[in-house]
């Protein structure tokens, strides 16, 4: 539960975060833009390093159980949705850091060291990766409202207990 709820803070504020900062002009010199691509990929960073731990914790627990009376589909759409969340956790840090890779940005780590470079440096495969990265955005958004609209469905429309288990005061 508390894994779930971590990386669901950090990827709201990633997306939140990657939305805000995209809006920004790029001309001129913007600190705050810079700042806030800085933190973006750090927090990034912090996803994919989260994720080995949230993984091998996935895989030595059993899933909770799903609702009986669900159709079939909806058991299978929420499987599905929950693959999408850990391959999208992989693919955004990597494509992100590929990115900065590509563009020669290092890519710190807290402050604490400068992760190596991928790729080498190649504007191309740069703007190849921003549209990656974008796409890969959007469909990290089609998961949280998918997967949040059920959880809401559930609680109020449903009256069933999905929602109730994963939060922390039950």
């Amino acid at each position: 539960m508390a894994f779930h709820w971590l990386m669901a803070l950090l990827l709201i504020a990633l997306v939140a975060l990657g939305l805000y900062m995209v809006s920004l002009p790029d001309v001129g010199f913007d600190a705050r833009k810079i700042w806030l691509i800085l933190y973006h990929k750090e927090l990034g960073i912090v996803v994919l390093m989260l994720l080995a731990p949230r993984f091998l914790w996935r895989l030595g627990n059993v899933l909770p159980r799903l609702v009986e009376t669900l159709p079939e589909w909806q058991k299978v759409t929420a499987r599905f949705v929950h693959l999408c969340f850990y391959g999208l956790m992989l693919a955004l840090p990597v494509t992100g850091w590929l990115m900065s890779s590509a563009a020669a940005i290092p890519v710190s780590v807290l402050g604490l060291f400068t992760l190596p470079d991928l790729v080498s440096h190649d504007e191309q495969l740069y703007r190849m990766l921003i549209e990656a990265h974008k796409w890969l955005s959007y469909a990290l958004i089609a998961c949280m409202v998918a997967h949040i609209g059920a959880a809401v469905r559930h609680h109020f429309t449903r009256r069933d207990d999905t929602l109730k288990k994963m939060l922390p005061a039950r």
